[in-house]
């Protein structure tokens, strides 16, 4: 049989990808995939052509999906602007514009471009499917999965089987980059139960930076690119 690349393995698993479990009151997960036809082809696309190798790649783990980006796309920071302008594939169903993937792909560009960048990284999220919550005015909006304590509880046994997942693909352990300093918080608690990486390296999520500190944008793309060198300081 036919030993399957990285790309096939994230296909796979994004294909088998389902939460049955339990959540709060006024919270629901979304799967792009079974949304949206379109979301699975162009998902498959995505990972035939930077993931078709067999590379040990580094882990980059976020929150969890936004409705606009992978939410939309099936790719993690990646909304359909980028997905076309940058990675060379259209989607013709939803058009999306997400700050965090904004961020993301002009660092990715200063890395070296996305053929290079993710040659060496993967990029996914503890809980790999969209959340949102029902607001008071009878909205919903995006949610973490760290909103309230009892989603966390309910997500904990699914996340750390997810991570082992992810982890089983070829991704390097000793290091793992984390994105947003609550959300790291949370990722140690997982990692102290499970034991799944041996070091973690925090960086302020896209979207702080974007909402919050695009003036020092700059500062910000150095750090990064410095960390996933290997050049950073220490967290």
């Amino acid at each position: 049989m036919k030993l399957k690349d990285f790309g096939e393995r994230v296909i796979d698993f994004n294909c088998q990808l389902h939460y049955s479990g339990e959540l709060p009151e006024g919270f629901h997960v979304l799967n792009p995939y079974f949304d949206n036809a379109e979301t699975i082809e162009v998902m498959k696309k995505f990972y035939r052509r930077f993931y078709g190798d067999f590379n040990t790649r580094k882990f980059i783990v976020g929150i969890n999906p936004s409705r606009k980006g992978a939410g939309v796309t099936g790719v993690p920071f990646t909304d359909t602007k980028r997905l076309d302008s940058v990675c060379g594939i259209g989607m013709h169903s939803a058009h999306t514009h997400e700050i965090s993937s904004v961020f993301m792909y002009d660092m990715i560009a200063q890395f070296g471009g996305a053929d290079q960048f993710y040659s060496q990284f993967y990029i996914n999220s503890p809980f790999p499917l969209a959340i949102v919550k029902l607001t008071k005015e009878k909205r919903w909006v995006n949610a973490n999965y760290y909103d309230e304590p009892a989603l966390f509880e309910q997500l904990k046994g699914f996340m750390i089987s997810s991570l082992k997942q992810h982890i089983d693909m070829g991704l390097d352990v000793s290091e793992v980059f984390v994105l947003g300093k609550k959300n790291a918080f949370f990722i140690e608690k997982l990692n102290r139960e499970a034991k799944l990486f041996e070091r973690l390296t925090v960086l302020e999520h896209p979207r702080f930076i974007q909402q919050y500190k695009s003036k020092e944008k700059q500062l910000y793309i150095d750090k990064y690119i410095l960390s996933l060198l290997g050049n950073g300081e220490d967290n």
